[in-house]
């Protein structure tokens, strides 16, 4: 199974764009969105091509290949103009028999963990900052953000393949990986 993570896109046509091209490139089973779809948030700037209409328009005809969770900046009214679902706070994953909790990273996150087993995985967005980290008990991975990254880190999304995590730039060019077998 291949899957594409990508979250944070926050009404960016531009960065839509790119994913859709991406995801067409890469042809992932399904494309799991880690939530702040539509709306920049009163914490960023606005990000480049700001136009959630448009970003609504392409995210609709991918709609049956999209898996999603809610992050902060999503709200009921987003729900009414999308049409897959976007409001569930987490879902779960089985990657090789391993639990992967997928979320946005408001709720739960490193300092706020989900119920949790010893070698589970959390995967969230919401800080814009990539992660492939072992936390001991559990992985703890965070694609970035493809519209607004933060820190030193460059426009980034993810692929699951084959047991093995890897962020990637926007040229595809892969920044760090992980297996989730060690």
């Amino acid at each position: 199974m291949k899957l594409m993570f990508v979250s944070d896109i926050h009404g960016s046509l531009y960065y839509c764009r790119l994913m859709q091209e991406i995801w067409q490139a890469e042809q992932p089973d399904r494309l799991i969105l880690l939530g702040d779809l539509l709306y920049h948030g009163p914490r960023n700037d606005l990000p480049r091509d700001y136009n959630p209409k448009g970003v609504i328009a392409i995210l609709n005809e991918m709609k049956d290949e999209i898996l999603c969770v809610r992050g902060n900046c999503d709200a009921e009214v987003d729900q009414m103009v999308l049409q897959f679902p976007i409001l569930a706070d987490y879902l779960m994953l089985m990657l090789k028999k391993r639990t992967c909790i997928v979320t946005h990273g408001h709720i739960y996150n490193k300092d706020k963990l989900p119920p949790m087993k010893k070698g589970d995985i959390l995967l969230h967005g919401h800080t814009h900052l990539q992660a492939l980290e072992d936390m001991g008990d559990y992985l703890y991975i965070n694609p970035g953000s493809i519209s607004l990254p933060k820190g030193d880190d460059v426009n980034s999304y993810m692929i699951y393949e084959d047991g093995i995590f890897t962020i990637r730039d926007l040229e595809g060019r892969p920044i760090k990986s992980m297996s989730i077998f060690h």
